[in-house]
């Protein structure tokens, strides 16, 4: 069979009507594809304008509006008659931030000539730039007069990353005065935001409490933030400004404290090491909490340089702990009253008497008197006046330590109390159960007769020592409070019978106002009587040095613990300072303390002859030295390593030295009237066995 292939290759007939039916075919699917296309794109054009209209609206205003935050003003804190301890005033600044830099080197050499920058300013801002986060603003400076604001403010479009800003800043009208009282604020960290995610800490001249009051009570302070609409040119250049929403400020912090007892007790510690506390001893109200030396939170705020860290960090009287509440100390003849108290709670007749021949044998040791002539007979009141320790060497062996650490607990030693503050420090109340449990040894006699003279194991800090002379005026269980108004309820008696605290008034008087301990001591006004006690606590044994001379740190602790007037007690206070040889540095504190608080024009008459010899207020001394550490290093000061402010300012504070075997004590700096003075030499090795025990500073 034949097979013709070109009729299968043979083109097909075309017709006009199979023409027509080919158009109309192709016009059909073109037209369909067409009209898909454009639904889809109707579609889509519907979507964008009505359920996406919000985005896009919003994305377009943005390339022409920028929004900002407007940091909230912080909330004041107050004392307790509304004069500002932490305001906020108008301020010109400068900040940048360092991802939207994109000549960083070039950026800050234009924000130096433009703010006229020292080398230090420079090296500082530097510092905190290396440590900075991208997204956190980092300030250049701050308190700008007009001039040079605007001059940075003109150029802002050349300076990508720069912002400049109208607003407020904290400020400390009393400076260093309330440095650990208050605290500081700072740019929030980058482990803050992360905890919080709040913008507006990150937004450029927001900062956080970084320290006490200003920390504990960041989110009452904080505020709520505003918001600013403005007109914007490509290049970022404001056209005008569309719409403004006011910041909410923070709420305002009362206290207790009194500015005016606040500033004078700080100043009025001059050039010591030394804390002050003062409380009203009928409700608990804590008037003044001064640890001095200390820092000005006004440039502390600000970041601190290395200059300033250096100068603070070589400072050998520990500018950044917080003396009132994290010092420890042992307490010395301070707890005399105390221990009085306990021993006629136990059944000791006050009259009963014991010969003072300036010493006594206890076991194999012999324990000196101060006065290593001897008192004579001494009974109770004359053992507290004129701080004889033989009379309490000799009752404690009878009374035992259990009562006496009963009767610390009572007034108020050893407790942590509950108060807006970042933490304290909170000592020790020794007694046999307490050895037994931290160093697994039995209780020694001698631990008794170091106890109650104020040595040993016993540690206090300032604000318990506070309130045992508020409870020793009371007979009450005053507790101490910051927040002004807060739990006015009446306290609690102590349960100690009122003949016995009359006594203990007394003696506490003739401190003062009779043959005893401190007659320097008197309130220069003759209806108003003091009663206080001295104390000298030891800091290195006496086979070291007598306490009153040579290397600072060797030098005894000086105590005193008052309450005036004597007849009816309204104000208790308690003074510690640091290494100042015995109770004479700190008695004189205490009396133009209490001077300043019944007559103020007085108090500042006497403050302004001190300061004389000073060389100035607290801040200006500290403005001296810090021009002198500029002259001397310049930028050439270490850096401030990351974790050294923090650890500074945060952690526990070194132990202090302590003596914790038997010791006799070294001679209080003042003697009564016709009593001899304690010129003899310390004692034989023989009889003092000094040695410091670690760990012996906190339960």
């Amino acid at each position: 069979m034949k097979i013709d292939f070109r009729r299968w290759l043979r083109p097909p007939h075309v017709t006009t009507g199979t023409l027509r039916n080919s158009f109309d075919r192709r016009t059909v699917v073109l037209g369909t594809i067409q009209g898909g296309v454009g639904a889809l794109l109707a579609a889509r054009m519907t979507y964008l304008s009505v359920f996406e209209n919000e985005k896009y609206k919003l994305e377009a205003e943005s390339n022409r509006v920028n929004l900002s935050l407007i940091p909230p003003r912080r909330g004041w804190i107050l004392d307790r008659h509304g004069q500002p301890l932490a305001s906020n005033r108008a301020d010109f600044r400068v900040d940048v931030v360092p991802e939207q830099m994109k000549d960083a080197e070039r950026t800050i050499a234009e924000l130096g000539r433009l703010l006229s920058l020292s080398p230090v300013d420079l090296q500082d801002l530097q510092d905190k730039l290396d440590k900075a986060h991208g997204f956190a603003p980092v300030e250049v400076a701050t308190g700008l007069d007009l001039e040079r604001f605007s001059a940075v403010s003109v150029r802002l479009p050349d300076l990508p990353g720069v912002v400049t800003q109208r607003g407020f800043s904290r400020f400390y009208p009393t400076g260093p005065s309330v440095g650990h009282l208050i605290g500081y604020v700072g740019a929030a960290s980058a482990e803050e935001y992360e905890k919080d995610h709040d913008p507006v800490l990150i937004t450029p001249g927001y900062k956080v409490g970084k320290d006490a009051l200003e920390k504990i009570f960041e989110k009452d302070l904080r505020g709520s933030p505003g918001a600013r609409r403005v007109e914007v040119t490509a290049s970022g250049r404001i056209v005008r400004n569309l719409d403004t929403r006011e910041d909410v400020p923070g709420k305002t912090i009362k206290l207790t404290i009194d500015a005016g007892i606040q500033d004078f007790a700080a100043r009025r510690i001059g050039l010591e090491s030394a804390a002050v506390v003062v409380m009203d001893c009928r409700n608990g109200d804590v008037l003044a909490m001064a640890s001095m030396p200390s820092y000005d939170p006004n440039s502390f705020s600000d970041g601190i340089g290395r200059l300033e860290w250096k100068m603070l960090s070589e400072d050998d009287h520990v500018p950044l702990r917080n003396k009132v509440l994290r010092g420890l100390y042992p307490p010395g003849s301070t707890v005399k009253p105390m221990v009085a108290l306990a021993f006629m709670e136990a059944g000791l007749d006050p009259d009963e008497s014991v010969f003072c021949g300036g010493g006594l044998r206890v076991g194999n040791r012999v324990f000196h008197c101060w006065n290593r002539r001897g008192h004579g007979s001494v009974n109770m009141a004359k053992g507290i006046y004129q701080s004889c320790d033989v009379y309490f060497y000799h009752f404690a062996q009878r009374i035992g330590m259990d009562p006496i650490a009963a009767m610390a607990w009572r007034l108020g030693l050893g407790h942590e109390f509950e108060l807006p503050v970042v933490g304290q420090s909170y000592g020790t109340v020794p007694d046999p159960a307490w050895k037994l449990r931290k160093y697994g040894k039995e209780w020694q006699t001698f631990d008794t007769v170091n106890a109650t003279i104020g040595q040993g194991y016993f540690l206090v800090n300032p604000l318990q020592q506070a309130v045992q002379a508020s409870r020793l005026a009371s007979g009450k269980i005053i507790m101490p409070r910051l927040l002004h108004g807060a739990g006015d309820r009446p306290a609690a008696s102590l349960g100690i019978p009122q003949d016995h605290l009359a006594y203990i008034h007394q003696a506490m008087s003739d401190v003062a106002n009779g043959p005893g301990s401190a007659p320097n001591s008197k309130l220069p006004f003759p209806n108003i009587k003091l009663a206080g006690k001295t104390g000298t606590a030891q800091v290195v044994g006496l086979n070291i040095g007598s306490g009153k001379g040579g290397l600072w740190k060797h030098r005894d602790h000086g105590h005193f613990i008052c309450f005036a007037p004597f007849d009816n007690p309204v104000y208790a206070c308690s003074v510690v300072v640091e290494h100042g040889g015995g109770s004479g540095a700190a008695y004189p504190i205490a009396r133009d303390v209490l001077t300043y608080v019944f007559d103020r024009q007085k108090g500042m008459d006497i403050l302004t002859e001190l300061e004389k010899n000073w060389g100035g207020t607290a801040k200006e001394r500290l403005d001296t030295r810090y021009r002198a550490y500029s002259a001397q290093y310049g930028a050439g000061a270490p850096a401030v390593a990351p974790e050294a402010l923090q650890q500074a300012s945060g952690s526990q504070e070194p132990r202090q030295p302590i003596v914790s075997d038997a010791q006799s004590p070294a001679p209080e700096p003042d003697a009564a009237p016709g009593i001899p003075r304690a010129d003899a030499p310390p004692a034989p090795a023989s009889t003092s066995t000094p040695s410091g025990t670690p760990g012996a500073n906190a339960q």
